[in-house]
């Protein structure tokens, strides 16, 4: 791998396994956040109670998890590059009983598996952080068996994602952040309409789909929401940290008014946008 792809990895890696204790703590909101892009991603896999699934990215287990209990007679084996994240995924497993879930400490540009390994791959919201998509693609093409399907989410567009943009728009007009190099891992980076869709192509899948799939972030309460922002987004905190005390209550107070502007007073409920991607071997 060269070597910003593999700097890119490591800086990953190091990003996902110091918010694993955040992810963790807001596990049950951001789960049923999630929940829609993941049964869209089900969905689209076509699982068989036999199936040997992959779901790379894997976080803290789901849609994993839940495909687990799908494939009673087969089995997941969840992927990720944080060991922080994989610790949660198996407390999760553990938690619910489920026996038919394992984890590997691995990088999806170089995964550890055989050619024709797996019937049906998952992938919700790791892509637009691999350090290489095309590369990624590849690989996930070559462990999948003949026959079998890969799905994968990533963001819509900024606009249609107000439960982020509220708080990295003030960021940025407070801070006057230096825009990430073309490409670069990042929310967005995969948003354009059409661009997974031709990696998907690129890597030898066909029958290749894009579908729309909303979702709602119920925050409850404008701190509910701050608190929630600063322990599982690594981009706010990271900005965060470069600026004082005084900017930050300054940045809090905004977010609170652009927010407030948007709900008036009820309850803090966001509207998000995600593509789901799904292609055939």
């Amino acid at each position: 791998m060269e070597e910003q792809l593999t700097l890119i990895r490591e800086q990953q890696k190091d990003s996902w396994n110091k918010f694993s204790h955040g992810w963790k703590k807001w596990d049950d909101t951001t789960m049923s956040f999630l929940k829609p892009m993941g049964d869209e991603i089900i969905k689209r896999l076509k699982l068989k109670e036999t199936d040997y699934v992959l779901d790379v990215a894997a976080g803290t287990g789901e849609p994993g998890l839940t495909i687990a209990g799908i494939v009673k007679k087969g089995k997941v084996m969840g992927t990720d590059l944080s060991e922080g994240m994989l610790q949660v995924a198996n407390e999760n497993a553990k938690l619910r009983g489920i026996e038919n879930y394992k984890t590997q400490l691995s990088d999806v540009s170089e995964l550890p598996f055989d050619d024709n390994t797996f019937d049906a791959i998952s992938c919700r919201f790791g892509y637009m952080f691999f350090p290489d998509m095309l590369i990624a693609t590849k690989e996930m093409y070559r462990v999948l068996k003949p026959g079998g399907r890969i799905a994968t989410s990533v963001w819509n567009t900024s606009d249609k994602n107000f439960w982020v943009t509220a708080t990295m728009s003030t960021i940025n007009n407070n801070m006057k952040l230096d825009p990430p190099p073309p490409g670069a891992p990042g929310m967005f980076r995969c948003a354009a309409s059409g661009l997974v869709v031709e990696l998907f192509e690129k890597a030898g899948l066909k029958n290749v789909s894009e579908t729309i799939v909303n979702g709602k972030l119920n925050s409850e309460t404008l701190e509910k929401y701050w608190d929630m922002m600063n322990d599982v987004a690594a981009p706010v905190v990271s900005a965060l940290s470069k600026t004082d005390d005084l900017t930050k209550s300054k940045i809090k107070n905004e977010v609170f008014e652009l927010v407030n502007e948007k709900f008036k007073g009820e309850s803090i409920t966001f509207d998000s946008s995600a593509l789901v991607i799904c292609g055939e071997k």
